[in-house]
């Protein structure tokens, strides 16, 4: 454990999908620099992630990551404490970069390395609102993972609720590129919904059942049949009732899902992360009907900024799991498939 008037410095990295990010975290709650190169005009004319393109464009950004956030820390590679990198899950070839990278640079200034869970990186963002309280709920919305995960303890994560087949933010994707909207169409799907109503009553996938999973897929195949059948007709329908209907589909389960969960599982904070976690009507729904159900529940939603893939995230868990001695060596390699355990009892 650091002294309580030591600076802990993290160099921390993440490149799990489609962002180049490197940071340097300062006793795990204040960013002294968090540059982030986005790929998403590289990827839009295909419509989602290519990951030899990925791949390619982390290569190219990650040393410029590397000075660029030494210089806006004002930090050198002597003042630093550790480095840290996401190592999973996420696609395999953007993981090795960042993992290589952390690891060249940790051997070559003698640093402990930290190995970070992505996911777990999105629930810690949230650790620059207020400090985590534990046990607690994180309700994980991200492009391909829709989770409920409690938490006994700092570090220790348990499922208790995942999707079954696409993720939300999967569906947002597919649905924004029935309507014509460039990848990645969450924001414009969310713009889009503010200035609609929900006239086409669309499914809500598993929102009785007595789990806390969810489906979209369903969802997704109801919206496009929807468009689909439409167009065979000649029909021309409403922009913004489609996609007011579609977020209203997909919000009323989040919502009924994680507050049934908090109910079963009584805590004092709700985290709301994931870059899904940007959407507003789903912040807005969260932050109206949770008082009302579980009012001694907070609700601690990431700040917008750090809802997408980003390395202060990953500085914010690492600084968690280097006081808890959390080490890696040389050894260290991309897990494309990490996952949290689930939890004792509940049905993987």
């Amino acid at each position: 454990m650091l002294e309580t008037n030591e600076r802990e410095l993290i160099l921390a990295f993440e490149t799990s999908c489609d962002e180049t990010s490197v940071a340097v975290v300062e006793n795990g709650n204040r960013i002294l620099s968090n540059f982030v190169a986005t790929q998403i005009k590289s990827h839009q004319r295909f419509g989602g992630v290519v990951p030899e393109v990925a791949s390619r464009h982390h290569i190219e950004e990650i040393t410029i990551g590397i000075q660029k956030a030494l210089i806006e820390a004002q930090v050198t590679p002597a003042e630093l404490t550790a480095v840290a990198v996401t190592y999973g899950p996420g696609l395999v070839g953007s993981l090795l970069i960042g993992v290589t990278a952390a690891k060249t640079f940790a051997f070559a200034h003698e640093l402990p390395l930290i190995p970070v869970n992505h996911m777990a990186g999105h629930i810690y963002a949230a650790r620059y609102v207020e400090p985590l309280v534990f046990p607690l709920l994180a309700l994980l919305v991200s492009g391909g993972h829709t989770q409920i995960v409690y938490m006994k303890a700092a570090n220790e994560f348990e499922i208790i609720g995942d999707t079954r087949d696409d993720a939300a933010g999967e569906a947002y994707d597919k649905v924004g590129r029935v309507l014509g909207i460039a990848y990645p169409a969450g924001k414009e799907l969310d713009r889009l919904a503010h200035l609609g109503q929900d006239t086409f009553k669309f499914p809500r996938a598993m929102i009785h059942e007595a789990n806390y999973d969810f489906s979209f897929s369903g969802l997704k195949s109801a919206f496009i049949n929807t468009v689909h059948n439409a167009d065979q007709r000649g029909e021309t329908l409403n922009r913004e009732n489609l996609a007011a209907s579609f977020q209203a589909s997909v919000v009323d389960v989040l919502v009924g899902k994680v507050i049934a969960a908090v109910q079963r599982y009584p805590v004092q904070q709700l985290v709301l992360a994931g870059g899904v976690a940007a959407n507003h009507g789903l912040r807005e729904a969260l932050s109206e009907q949770l008082p009302k159900v579980v009012p001694n529940t907070r609700l601690v939603a990431a700040p917008l900024a750090l809802c997408g893939d980003n390395a202060a995230m990953v500085g914010a868990a690492a600084h968690v799991a280097l006081a808890q001695g959390v080490r890696a060596d040389m050894t260290l390699n991309a897990d494309p498939s990490l996952e949290f355990p689930w939890a004792a009892g509940v049905e993987a």
